[in-house]
Parts: structure tokens; C-alpha cells; sequence
């Protein structure tokens, strides 16, 4: 499996598949590039772009330097966007549409923009992340709970406690507990914009580059809220209803609007 070396040594690994324009994914909490929409995704892309998909730190084949700083991160993305080449079209889902929105507003050779749901609470539609979630999450970590982790932070995100009973007697609950270490580092990207408050007035003012802000159709309020208020802060962002989906969105639904936005 190929990787590319971020600017601390981390070794990111990659996958590379189509032709065309090139354009970058990037996975969000407890996702990586064999476990959740991501590569399903690539393969609809890849008839149209250049598409690449990779581990981030901590997960899949990637490998992990500490100490975490949201920092790395947007050098994780640059160094792949540095092996795709020239001005890329970026996707991220979730906490990774916060990271690229972060790595856009850093600066950067992305040419256009697409986030599907990040989970942005800017009203009162439902309650606030707790203040000190990261440190929470990290104590957990240290203290080897990993699934007591992961259950607070589906918790906080909505999933109902019988999904989350179920979910600990499948297989997937260990994939998801090995990889528990890395929601730390999505709850840094996306706390700050967690606390119910509207979203920092300026922040985003310079993604100058035409951004498409999605929201699936039958998402809780909060996300519709979060997403169209972020729309309104980005200077060249457009909003749209994926409709009969949620944040557990299908990679097909996705496939047609993003190629439509990323084509014009």
C-alpha cells in the first residue's frame, strides 16, 4: 500500500483509483478507508476524477506520531493533497468536513469544497457538547475503556442507547474500539463549534472557492441548522438536501451530486 510522509514522519496510507481531475476524501470519527463511506464512495467517483482515499493518523494503515495538534492534521491533508497534484476538489464527511474546511481556511491548493454533515450546534435544536469532551474522551483512552469511549461519544452524537447495546454484540463494535484513540482528535476539530452559539462571525470569510455544503433529508434538525448556517458564512457555498438520507448517508446518494458540482 503506497503512503506519503506528512511533515512530522507520519506515514499516511493511500489509495489511488480512475482518471480525471483529481479529488481527495477525507473519512470522519471512527472511519477509515476499510470501514465506512468512504471507499464505496471512491469507486462511484473514480468513472469521473482522480480519486484519492487514505488512512488518517491513528487509523487503517496510517501510522500515529504524537502529541495531537489539529495542526497535523491540516499538514496530514496537504501531504496528500502534494502526491494528488495540482488544485484539487476535496470531500470530507463529519468531523473530516470540519478538517477540510480547516485545511481550506489554512490555504491551500483546493480548488473546490464539498462537506456532507458537519456537526456543527449553533442553536438551541438540540443540546450542547460538553466543554471538556476532549479531555473526557482521553482519560477514557488512557484508562484503556476504549468502548466506554465510544459509547460517549455516539451518545453525544445522537445514537439511540438500544443502537448502541446492539451495536457492542457485532463485530463491528471491535473495529470501532480499535480505533477509539483518534476521537480525541475529531472532537479537537470540532468542539469549538459544538457549544450551541452561532458560528464565529469571520472565521471562514477567506475560503474564497466554491464550497458545497450538504445535509441529508432526514438528519435531525441540528445538522439542517448547522449546515445552512455554515453555508452562510462561507462566501461561495451553496446548501443542499440530499434527500432520504441521514448522517449514515449512502455513498450512491452522494455520487451524482457531487459529481454534477465538482464537473461545473
Amino acid at each position: 500500500m503506497p503512503s506519503v510522509r506528512s511533515h512530522d514522519g507520519t506515514a499516511l496510507a493511500f489509495e489511488q483509483r480512475g482518471a480525471g481531475p483529481p479529488l481527495i476524501l477525507v473519512d470522519g470519527a471512527l472511519c477509515h478507508r476499510a470501514m465506512g463511506p468512504g471507499t464505496p464512495l471512491a469507486r462511484l467517483l473514480a468513472r469521473e476524477f482522480t480519486v484519492f482515499s487514505y488512512d488518517r493518523r491513528g487509523r487503517g494503515e496510517s501510522t500515529n506520531h504524537r502529541p495531537y495538534a489539529v495542526e497535523r492534521e491540516i499538514e496530514d491533508l496537504r501531504a496528500v493533497i502534494g502526491v494528488a497534484g495540482g488544485s484539487v476538489r476535496v470531500w470530507g464527511m463529519s468531523s473530516g468536513a470540519a478538517l477540510a474546511l480547516e485545511a481550506a481556511r489554512a490555504g491551500g491548493s483546493i480548488a473546490k469544497l464539498a462537506l456532507y454533515e458537519p456537526p456543527f450546534i449553533v442553536d438551541a435544536s438540540r443540546p450542547p457538547i460538553p466543554a471538556d469532551i476532549v479531555a473526557q474522551l482521553t482519560t477514557l483512552v488512557e484508562d484503556d475503556r476504549r468502548g466506554d469511549a465510544v459509547r460517549l461519544f455516539l451518545r453525544h452524537m445522537g445514537a439511540p442507547a438500544i443502537a448502541i447495546a446492539v451495536m457492542r454484540l457485532l463485530p463491528l463494535w471491535r473495529k470501532l474500539t480499535a480505533i477509539a484513540h483518534t476521537l480525541p482528535y475529531d472532537m479537537s476539530i470540532v468542539s469549538p463549534y459544538q457549544a450551541g452559539t452561532p458560528l464565529p462571525d469571520g472565521r471562514w470569510k477567506d475560503v474564497r472557492i466554491p464550497t458545497l455544503v450538504m445535509v441529508g433529508g432526514k438528519s435531525p434538525a441540528w445538522f439542517h441548522h448547522g449546515t445552512q448556517a455554515l453555508a452562510d458564512a462561507l462566501p461561495l457555498a451553496t446548501h443542499r438536501v440530499v434527500h432520504g438520507q441521514t448522517h449514515n448517508v449512502k455513498p450512491r446518494s452522494l455520487a451524482r451530486p457531487l459529481t454534477e458540482f465538482f464537473n461545473s
